[in-house]
């Protein structure tokens, strides 16, 4: 396919025009011009990026290779219905909340605001799940990653791009920014700044390095407004927490079931910024790992229970071979026999107590540690 962009831009007879004109030594046109070649249909491919420093016609050679119509910044969103309601309205409940999930944008609250009600970068991943539940064969996104966070943009491409290629349909980001390359892994690259293409062979995203350091409920306080409950503190637990550098990214409660023949894991919180990364699944297997050969307070190994509401969650626990589902109910027990147990173990301090509550939550038990592999 080549590529040929000429708009034309005449100096106006003006004179501010005229003067800066003369001053710089313009004469004629100021017309920008780009042409190049980009031989998209050799082969089979996924993902493309147009790529270049603003004003070099990225936007200009996304219309030019894909037609006008299929390029877009962002979809249009109903002003005041909640993105799980908007996106992909008659589609299975299920997709869409698998598609938020696997662009990082897994924050259940934010489920629950209308797009005009998040933040850029909550947008910028609602666009992604938008696009993930509609699947056209040619989705051409401009602006890619480009008003948004670069650590949110980099996690986000890495997340977009790996259930973007678990389906059919081409995908073509257009953005000024370099650093998403490596995590987006795009099979072609156009680079305005040279007019040049190429193609690329797949590469593993860059690796992050996460510190688990075990630790008390001080940093809850940090991950608690991300939680999709709020609850009391989890009795006589070990908290853990991830650290990517300097910065705590993810949180979990481990305490024991009655008998000290089990854990119970609970109060799971990845930092939205770091959402999609799979952080989240890797941290649990780690430290539910470190319970099973007995590394923790106790000395004694245990394996470990853990319970959820999320569907996203449930579904990567259904599908991680070291876990098992051995629950699932629809609807919590009587909260009054909750709240007499915990007056007679907490007195006065005792909070509403548990149940009572309509939510579906799904149990597991992890059941391999990687070491037994």
């Amino acid at each position: 396919m080549k590529i040929y962009i000429h708009h034309k831009s005449p100096i106006p007879d003006s004179y501010r025009a005229a003067r800066v004109s003369s001053l710089f030594n313009v004469e004629g046109a100021a017309d920008f011009t780009l042409s190049g070649e980009a031989p998209i249909n050799e082969r089979d491919w996924q993902i493309g990026l147009i790529v270049g420093p603003s004003g070099t016609g990225k936007s200009s050679v996304a219309r030019k290779m894909f037609r006008r119509n299929r390029v877009r910044v962002n979809g249009r969103w109903p002003a005041s219905t909640p993105i799980i309601e908007a996106i992909a309205p008659e589609g299975d409940f299920d997709g869409v909340t698998a598609a938020l999930s696997a662009v990082g944008l897994g924050s259940v609250p934010s489920w629950m605001r209308a797009y005009n009600h998040l933040s850029t970068g909550e947008k910028f991943r609602a666009d992604l799940a938008r696009i993930l539940c509609e699947r056209p064969k040619l989705a051409v996104l401009d602006e890619f990653t480009s008003t948004i966070d670069r650590r949110v943009a980099t996690i986000a491409a890495s997340a977009f791009a790996k259930s973007w290629r678990r389906g059919p349909g081409q995908f073509v980001g257009a953005t000024c920014h370099y650093d998403v390359i490596d995590w987006l892994q795009p099979d072609w690259i156009f680079d305005t700044r040279n007019a040049e293409f190429s193609w690329r062979r797949l590469r593993r995203a860059p690796a992050i390095s996460v510190d688990i350091f075990q630790t008390n409920w001080r940093y809850w306080p940090h991950f608690e407004p991300h939680h999709y409950l709020k609850l009391p503190h989890m009795i006589a637990a070990t908290c853990y927490v991830g650290f990517v550098g300097d910065d705590p990214v993810v949180h979990l409660g481990v305490s024991t079931r009655p008998g000290m023949k089990e854990a119970r894991a609970c109060r799971l919180v990845v930092m939205p910024e770091w959402q999609g990364a799979g952080i989240g699944m890797r941290f649990l297997n780690e430290v539910c790992a470190l319970w099973r050969r007995g590394v923790n307070r106790y000395d004694k190994p245990m394996p470990t229970l853990f319970h959820t509401s999320h569907p996203g969650l449930a579904a990567g626990l259904r599908r991680d071979p070291k876990w098992a589902q051995i629950s699932a109910t629809l609807f919590g027990g009587r909260k009054g026999p909750s709240l007499a147990s915990l007056k007679r173990s907490m007195g006065d301090k005792a909070g509403g107590g548990f149940g009572g509550h309509f939510r579906a939550v799904q149990g597991f038990r992890y059941v391999e540690d990687r070491a037994d592999g």
